[in-house]
């Protein structure tokens, strides 16, 4: 927990270290408690744990810090993918966060984006 104001209480140090951490397009991914973590870290991405934490809550407290990328590569925002192609986009994340959610097939994968100069202060 982090008590500091602003900052929903939620997010652990190690979360906000690697939030501070991504520079624009790098990408988190927010994994449901079956998604193979330890095993996909090994290629890379920092594991950070929040066990017991559902990813909705999870995500409404990470987007209240991290901007997304609004350049989109796709006619949505928001699609679906295959299994082992999430898992391959998942090995070139900056970090994954495995979390407690029990929803199957309920992982993200979130694009940081940039923020304005006006926006820093």
């Amino acid at each position: 927990m982090v008590v500091l104001k602003g900052i929903p209480a939620l997010l652990s140090p190690e979360l906000l270290y690697a939030l501070a951490r991504m520079g624009h397009g790098d990408t988190i991914v927010l994994a449901d408690m079956n998604f193979p973590t330890s095993s996909i870290c090994k290629c890379g991405p920092e594991e950070i744990r929040a066990d017991g934490l559902g990813i909705p809550q999870l995500l409404e407290a990470v987007l209240k810090l991290l901007p997304l990328d609004t350049y989109v590569e796709s006619p949505s925002p928001l699609e679906k993918i295959e299994r082992f192609e999430f898992y391959q986009q998942a090995k070139k994340a900056f970090a994954i966060v495995a979390t407690g959610e029990t929803a199957l097939y309920g992982n993200l994968i979130l694009k940081k984006g940039v923020l304005a100069p006006e926006a820093l202060f």
